[in-house]
């Protein structure tokens, strides 16, 4: 029986060079790693379920993302599954962001 590779498991497969200049994080991204080290400190998750979370994206979208945006799905993932939030909350507090990001844009 033939293993069916995982989308996250790329091991031995071609992938270029490796990017080994320092890399400077955007904000969000800072913001993003903050969160999940809090989230993980209250021991609201671990890990073994971020990891889980992010295996379990898919490829449609874990090919598409970069690192810090599937921790971010992850993350939100997790919260949703844990009833930290809901589905209608997230949706709410996205259309916030959105709309102060677009007024902020005009200005």
């Amino acid at each position: 029986m033939a293993h069916q590779r995982a989308v996250h498991d790329i091991g031995g497969l071609e992938a270029g060079p490796v990017d080994s200049n320092d890399y400077d994080h955007a904000p969000w991204e800072k913001k993003i790693d903050a969160i999940r080290n809090l989230l993980s400190e209250q021991n609201c998750f671990g890990v073994d379920e971020l990891r889980r979370a992010i295996e379990a994206l898919g490829p449609g979208v874990y090919d598409n993302l970069n690192y810090y945006e599937r921790w971010t799905a992850a993350v939100t993932r997790l919260l949703q599954e844990k009833g930290v939030i809901t589905t209608d909350e997230l949706g709410r507090m996205m259309a916030t962001v959105e709309r102060e990001w677009q007024e902020e844009r005009k200005s």
